[in-house]
Protein backbone atom coordinates (compact mmCIF):
# COMPACT_ATOMS: atom_id res chain seq x y z
CA UNK A 1 0.00 0.00 0.00
CA UNK A 2 2.78 2.41 0.93
CA UNK A 3 5.05 1.50 -2.00
CA UNK A 4 2.78 0.63 -4.92
CA UNK A 5 0.08 3.21 -4.15
CA UNK A 6 2.28 6.33 -4.54
CA UNK A 7 3.88 4.90 -7.70
CA UNK A 8 0.45 4.35 -9.27
CA UNK A 9 -0.46 7.92 -8.29
CA UNK A 10 2.67 9.21 -10.04
CA UNK A 11 1.98 7.14 -13.14
CA UNK A 12 -1.58 8.44 -13.32
CA UNK A 13 -0.51 12.05 -12.82
CA UNK A 14 2.30 11.79 -15.36
CA UNK A 15 -0.22 11.01 -18.11
CA UNK A 16 -2.66 13.79 -17.22
CA UNK A 17 -2.79 17.52 -17.83
CA UNK A 18 -3.98 20.20 -15.40
CA UNK A 19 -7.61 19.43 -16.29
CA UNK A 20 -7.20 15.70 -15.63
CA UNK A 21 -7.31 14.70 -19.31
CA UNK A 22 -5.07 11.97 -20.70
CA UNK A 23 -1.91 13.25 -22.45
CA UNK A 24 1.61 12.24 -23.45
CA UNK A 25 2.85 15.84 -23.23
CA UNK A 26 4.48 15.38 -19.83
CA UNK A 27 6.41 12.29 -20.93
CA UNK A 28 7.49 14.05 -24.13
CA UNK A 29 8.63 17.03 -22.05
CA UNK A 30 11.14 14.78 -20.28
CA UNK A 31 13.18 15.02 -23.49
CA UNK A 32 13.58 18.80 -23.18
CA UNK A 33 17.12 20.10 -22.82
CA UNK A 34 16.87 21.31 -19.23
CA UNK A 35 15.32 18.10 -17.89
CA UNK A 36 17.76 15.87 -19.78
CA UNK A 37 20.61 18.02 -18.44
CA UNK A 38 19.29 17.66 -14.89
CA UNK A 39 19.10 13.85 -15.22
CA UNK A 40 22.64 13.72 -16.62
CA UNK A 41 23.92 15.96 -13.82
CA UNK A 42 22.22 13.83 -11.16
CA UNK A 43 23.58 10.62 -12.70
CA UNK A 44 27.10 12.07 -12.88
CA UNK A 45 27.03 13.38 -9.30
CA UNK A 46 25.54 10.14 -8.00
CA UNK A 47 28.07 8.03 -9.91
CA UNK A 48 31.08 10.02 -8.68
CA UNK A 49 29.96 10.07 -5.04
CA UNK A 50 28.98 6.39 -5.17
CA UNK A 51 32.29 5.37 -6.77
CA UNK A 52 34.43 7.28 -4.27
CA UNK A 53 32.23 6.14 -1.39
CA UNK A 54 32.35 2.50 -2.48
CA UNK A 55 36.12 2.50 -2.97
CA UNK A 56 36.96 4.34 0.26
CA UNK A 57 34.38 2.35 2.24
CA UNK A 58 35.81 -0.92 0.93
CA UNK A 59 39.35 0.10 1.90
CA UNK A 60 38.15 1.23 5.32
CA UNK A 61 36.26 -2.03 5.78
CA UNK A 62 39.31 -4.10 4.85
CA UNK A 63 41.43 -2.15 7.33
CA UNK A 64 38.95 -2.44 10.20
CA UNK A 65 37.55 -5.94 9.59
CA UNK A 66 40.59 -7.73 8.17
CA UNK A 67 43.39 -5.63 9.62
CA UNK A 68 43.68 -7.44 12.94
CA UNK A 69 42.58 -4.40 14.95
CA UNK A 70 41.06 -4.72 18.44
CA UNK A 71 37.33 -5.46 18.57
CA UNK A 72 36.51 -2.13 20.19
CA UNK A 73 37.77 -0.35 17.07
CA UNK A 74 35.25 -2.24 14.94
CA UNK A 75 32.45 -1.47 17.38
CA UNK A 76 33.41 2.22 17.40
CA UNK A 77 33.43 2.41 13.61
CA UNK A 78 30.14 0.54 13.33
CA UNK A 79 28.46 2.86 15.83
CA UNK A 80 29.77 6.01 14.16
CA UNK A 81 28.88 4.73 10.69
CA UNK A 82 25.35 3.99 11.80
CA UNK A 83 24.95 7.62 12.86
CA UNK A 84 26.88 9.24 10.01
CA UNK A 85 25.08 7.27 7.28
CA UNK A 86 21.82 8.91 8.40
CA UNK A 87 23.27 12.38 8.93
CA UNK A 88 22.14 14.35 5.89
CA UNK A 89 19.92 17.22 4.89
CA UNK A 90 20.15 20.72 6.36
CA UNK A 91 22.28 19.72 9.41
CA UNK A 92 24.91 18.16 7.13
CA UNK A 93 24.91 21.21 4.85
CA UNK A 94 25.39 23.53 7.84
CA UNK A 95 28.17 21.32 9.22
CA UNK A 96 30.07 21.51 5.92
CA UNK A 97 29.55 25.27 5.61
CA UNK A 98 30.87 25.71 9.17
CA UNK A 99 33.83 23.46 8.34
CA UNK A 100 34.76 24.09 4.69
CA UNK A 101 32.87 27.27 3.82
CA UNK A 102 34.74 30.47 3.00
CA UNK A 103 34.85 31.25 6.73
CA UNK A 104 34.74 27.64 7.89
CA UNK A 105 36.97 26.27 10.63
CA UNK A 106 39.23 24.20 8.37
CA UNK A 107 39.42 27.01 5.80
CA UNK A 108 40.56 29.51 8.45
CA UNK A 109 43.03 27.06 10.03
CA UNK A 110 44.59 26.29 6.64
CA UNK A 111 44.91 30.01 5.94
CA UNK A 112 46.32 31.03 9.34
CA UNK A 113 48.56 28.02 10.07
CA UNK A 114 49.82 27.09 6.60
CA UNK A 115 49.17 30.22 4.57
CA UNK A 116 46.96 28.32 2.12
CA UNK A 117 43.62 29.71 1.04
CA UNK A 118 41.85 26.67 -0.36
CA UNK A 119 39.39 28.87 -2.24
CA UNK A 120 41.85 31.29 -3.86
CA UNK A 121 45.03 29.18 -4.02
CA UNK A 122 43.61 25.72 -4.70
CA UNK A 123 40.44 26.72 -6.52
CA UNK A 124 38.29 24.68 -4.14
CA UNK A 125 34.72 25.68 -3.45
CA UNK A 126 32.17 23.81 -1.39
CA UNK A 127 29.40 24.96 -3.71
CA UNK A 128 30.74 23.21 -6.82
CA UNK A 129 30.28 19.73 -8.27
CA UNK A 130 33.18 18.22 -6.34
CA UNK A 131 32.23 20.15 -3.22
CA UNK A 132 28.81 18.53 -3.35
CA UNK A 133 30.40 15.13 -4.01
CA UNK A 134 32.53 15.66 -0.89
CA UNK A 135 29.42 16.46 1.15
CA UNK A 136 27.70 13.34 -0.20
CA UNK A 137 30.76 11.31 0.74
CA UNK A 138 30.09 12.01 4.43
CA UNK A 139 27.11 9.65 4.41
CA UNK A 140 28.13 7.48 1.45
CA UNK A 141 31.37 6.21 2.97
CA UNK A 142 29.93 5.01 6.31
CA UNK A 143 26.94 3.49 4.50
CA UNK A 144 29.34 1.51 2.30
CA UNK A 145 31.26 0.42 5.40
CA UNK A 146 28.07 -0.89 7.02
CA UNK A 147 26.94 -2.73 3.88
CA UNK A 148 30.27 -4.31 2.93
CA UNK A 149 31.07 -5.56 6.46
CA UNK A 150 28.99 -8.78 6.17
CA UNK A 151 30.65 -9.60 2.85
CA UNK A 152 34.13 -9.11 4.35
CA UNK A 153 33.14 -11.29 7.30
CA UNK A 154 32.11 -13.93 4.76
CA UNK A 155 35.68 -14.32 3.46
CA UNK A 156 36.71 -17.63 5.01
CA UNK A 157 40.18 -18.00 6.47
CA UNK A 158 40.38 -21.42 4.79
CA UNK A 159 40.38 -19.78 1.36
CA UNK A 160 43.40 -17.65 2.20
CA UNK A 161 45.19 -20.57 3.81
CA UNK A 162 44.52 -22.80 0.80
CA UNK A 163 45.79 -20.13 -1.56
CA UNK A 164 48.97 -19.66 0.49
CA UNK A 165 49.48 -23.43 0.61
CA UNK A 166 49.35 -23.53 -3.18
CA UNK A 167 51.97 -20.79 -3.34
CA UNK A 168 49.79 -17.76 -4.01
CA UNK A 169 51.03 -14.36 -2.93
CA UNK A 170 48.81 -11.86 -1.10
CA UNK A 171 48.19 -10.03 -4.37
CA UNK A 172 47.25 -13.23 -6.16
CA UNK A 173 44.88 -14.21 -3.34
CA UNK A 174 43.03 -10.88 -3.60
CA UNK A 175 43.10 -10.87 -7.38
CA UNK A 176 41.95 -14.46 -7.96
CA UNK A 177 39.95 -15.36 -4.84
CA UNK A 178 38.83 -12.52 -2.58
CA UNK A 179 37.89 -9.85 -5.13
CA UNK A 180 35.91 -12.21 -7.42
CA UNK A 181 33.93 -13.37 -4.38
CA UNK A 182 33.42 -9.81 -3.15
CA UNK A 183 32.69 -8.25 -6.54
CA UNK A 184 28.90 -8.92 -6.60
CA UNK A 185 28.63 -7.38 -3.12
CA UNK A 186 30.80 -4.40 -4.10
CA UNK A 187 28.77 -3.71 -7.24
CA UNK A 188 25.52 -4.15 -5.33
CA UNK A 189 26.64 -1.69 -2.67
CA UNK A 190 27.71 0.73 -5.40
CA UNK A 191 24.22 0.59 -6.91
CA UNK A 192 22.63 1.28 -3.53
CA UNK A 193 24.96 4.23 -2.99
CA UNK A 194 24.06 5.50 -6.46
CA UNK A 195 20.33 5.30 -5.67
CA UNK A 196 20.92 6.90 -2.27
CA UNK A 197 22.68 9.89 -3.82
CA UNK A 198 20.26 10.17 -6.74
CA UNK A 199 17.31 10.87 -4.46
CA UNK A 200 19.08 13.33 -2.15
CA UNK A 201 17.42 16.76 -2.06
CA UNK A 202 17.75 18.53 1.27
CA UNK A 203 21.56 18.55 1.43
CA UNK A 204 22.12 19.96 -2.04
CA UNK A 205 19.22 22.40 -1.73
CA UNK A 206 20.58 23.74 1.57
CA UNK A 207 24.06 24.16 0.08
CA UNK A 208 23.24 25.64 -3.32
CA UNK A 209 19.58 26.64 -3.24
CA UNK A 210 18.09 26.08 -6.67
CA UNK A 211 21.24 26.96 -8.63
CA UNK A 212 22.35 23.34 -9.05
CA UNK A 213 19.63 21.72 -11.13
CA UNK A 214 19.74 18.09 -10.15
CA UNK A 215 16.57 16.07 -10.71
CA UNK A 216 15.16 16.34 -7.15
CA UNK A 217 15.42 20.15 -7.32
CA UNK A 218 13.73 20.23 -10.74
CA UNK A 219 10.99 18.04 -9.30
CA UNK A 220 10.66 20.33 -6.27
CA UNK A 221 10.38 23.38 -8.54
CA UNK A 222 7.59 21.80 -10.55
CA UNK A 223 5.60 20.61 -7.53
CA UNK A 224 6.08 23.53 -5.13
CA UNK A 225 7.54 26.34 -7.24
CA UNK A 226 5.93 29.66 -8.07
CA UNK A 227 7.43 30.13 -11.55
CA UNK A 228 7.89 26.58 -12.88
CA UNK A 229 4.71 25.23 -11.32
CA UNK A 230 3.52 22.18 -13.28
CA UNK A 231 2.66 19.29 -10.95
CA UNK A 232 1.92 16.84 -13.74
CA UNK A 233 5.35 17.43 -15.29
CA UNK A 234 6.74 16.94 -11.78
CA UNK A 235 4.95 13.59 -11.62
CA UNK A 236 6.60 12.63 -14.92
CA UNK A 237 10.02 13.64 -13.57
CA UNK A 238 9.33 11.62 -10.43
CA UNK A 239 8.32 8.68 -12.60
CA UNK A 240 11.67 8.93 -14.38
CA UNK A 241 13.41 8.85 -11.00
CA UNK A 242 11.37 5.79 -10.00
CA UNK A 243 12.44 4.01 -13.19
CA UNK A 244 16.12 4.72 -12.53
CA UNK A 245 15.76 3.70 -8.89
CA UNK A 246 13.93 0.54 -9.92
CA UNK A 247 16.68 -0.45 -12.34
CA UNK A 248 19.37 0.19 -9.71
CA UNK A 249 17.58 -1.79 -7.02
CA UNK A 250 16.73 -4.66 -9.36
CA UNK A 251 20.38 -5.01 -10.34
CA UNK A 252 21.30 -4.81 -6.66
CA UNK A 253 18.95 -7.67 -5.79
CA UNK A 254 20.40 -9.80 -8.58
CA UNK A 255 23.95 -9.13 -7.43
CA UNK A 256 23.06 -9.71 -3.79
CA UNK A 257 21.53 -13.10 -4.62
CA UNK A 258 24.69 -14.07 -6.49
CA UNK A 259 26.91 -12.85 -3.65
CA UNK A 260 24.92 -14.85 -1.09
CA UNK A 261 25.14 -17.96 -3.25
CA UNK A 262 28.91 -17.62 -3.68
CA UNK A 263 29.51 -17.07 0.04
CA UNK A 264 27.56 -20.12 1.22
Amino acid sequence: MFLIGPVLYLVTGAFQNADGDFTFANIIALGSDNIVASFLLSIKLSFVSAFIGALSGLLLGCAVILGGLPKWVRHAFMTFSGVASNFAGVPLAFAFIATLGRLGLVTILMRDLFGINIYNDLGFTLFSFFGLALAYLYFQLPLMFLMITPALDGLKAEWREAAETLGATRRQYWQMVALPVLMPSILGCFLLLFANAFGTLATIYALTGSSFDVVPIVLFQQIRGNVLYNPNLGYAVALGMVVIMGISNTLYLILRARAERWQK
